[in-house]
């Protein structure tokens, strides 16, 4: 009979994936076989004492880790991807690993904080223009430029961290969690406009595709069209871009809606400002400058707020980065690549008041 105090093999399996092996990997690094891996993993067997320090060893997770409840990772089958065709196996279940820790660190500020409520309407029904425009009105977002993505989303209850892999081929990924709260993760490598157009395309996927299918190119192109007409309002850009016809004049303007010049460029071809041949020449002429892979003139990044809040709250109280990772049974090396670079504002300082002592605090955001 298995053990679940001693030991939980579904928090192996994410352990195993969150490094990127596999499970002869593992068993090599382990100095193990890889038919007893997979035995652990499935629950038909509990490691000894020294198989179990020698695999937290290989996968650099605290003994510990592995004796908690069950991670509620997301899921292939519920996470949408962006440019899902350009990862492999492992990319995809190594971000969905590191999703799950991502999960354990939002339970931990839910215990103590209080985060604003969900309020992300399902739009599946509607054309993904229409889409943007509602969920515009519903949150009171008027016609004009979106100051802030990740703030906006935050706002209306959606948990946004930066991801954790080091490549360019994880974009960016969505899921709701058990059907009632909608996570978003980004990537930090990217331009800070093509991760606003990420979060974009992701708050699509959450609001178009919540009980469908989302993959696949015909829903990747609702998300982007929802995307686009959600950062760029089309009456808006028409009233305010509507000079924007050579290049020089693009560079300038994209920075009114805080986006890349290929996605302004492409909007103000939809929008009807643009002919197909002066769109075709902006986009060969943007080409040529590079703007295909490193954003011209780029913006300051955007990050999240109520990480900020959280971190520098927790520290005020006495409780740094490196005490959370030790309630969580986590290194602090696997929390920082999900808080979009705020890590030094709590990894430094000792003991202190535990912040169960003001039990959630409610976080003040700023709305976008």
């Amino acid at each position: 009979m298995n053990d679940r105090s001693a030991f939980n093999p579904i928090r192996l399996v994410l352990a195993r994936q969150r490094r990127g092996l596999t499970k002869k990997s593992l068993a090599d690094i382990a100095g193990l076989s890889s038919k007893i891996i997979s035995l652990y993993e499935s629950g038909a067997s509990i490691p000894t004492p020294e198989s179990l320090e020698a695999i937290a060893k290989g996968v650099g997770f605290p003994v510990a880790f592995f004796a908690g409840p069950d991670i509620n990772a997301p899921r292939d089958e519920n996470a949408s991807f962006r440019s899902f065709s350009r990862m492999t196996a492992a990319q995809r279940d190594a971000s969905l690993a590191a999703g799950g820790l991502a999960f354990l660190l939002s339970d931990w500020i839910d215990q103590h904080f209080q985060l604003p409520a969900v309020s992300v309407p399902d739009l599946s029904a509607v054309e993904p223009e229409v889409a943007a425009a509602l969920l515009r009105s519903e949150w009171g977002l008027g016609s004009g430029p979106i100051k802030n993505m990740v703030h906006v989303m935050e706002y209306h209850g959606v948990r946004v961290f930066s991801l954790a892999e080091e490549t360019k081929q994880v974009n960016a990924f969505s899921c709701w969690r058990e059907g009632t709260t909608p996570f978003v993760f980004l990537n930090t490598q990217k331009s800070a406009e093509a991760s606003r157009f990420d979060a974009a395309h992701e708050l699509g996927h959450l609001v178009l595709h919540q009980h469908g299918s989302n993959k696949g190119k015909e829903v990747e192109n609702e998300a982007n069209a929802f995307a686009s007409a959600f950062l760029m309002p089309k009456d808006s850009v028409l009233a305010h871009s509507w000079q924007c016809r050579s290049v020089p004049e693009i560079l300038s303007g994209k920075k009114l809606w805080n986006v890349s010049a290929m996605a302004f460029t492409y909007r103000l071809h939809k929008v009807g400002i643009l002919t197909e041949w002066l769109y075709k020449s902006a986009c060969i002429e943007l080409s040529s400058k590079g703007a295909r892979t490193t954003e011209i003139d780029s913006a300051p990044r955007e990050t999240s707020q109520i990480l900020a809040k959280v971190l520098g709250m927790s520290r005020d109280q006495g409780t740094t980065l490196r005490r959370i990772g030790d309630a969580l049974q986590v290194s602090v090396d696997d929390l920082t690549p999900l808080l979009f670079g705020l890590v030094p504002v709590a990894v430094s300082g000792g003991g202190g008041t535990s912040p169960e002592r003001a039990r959630s605090p409610s976080l003040h955001l700023v709305k976008g």
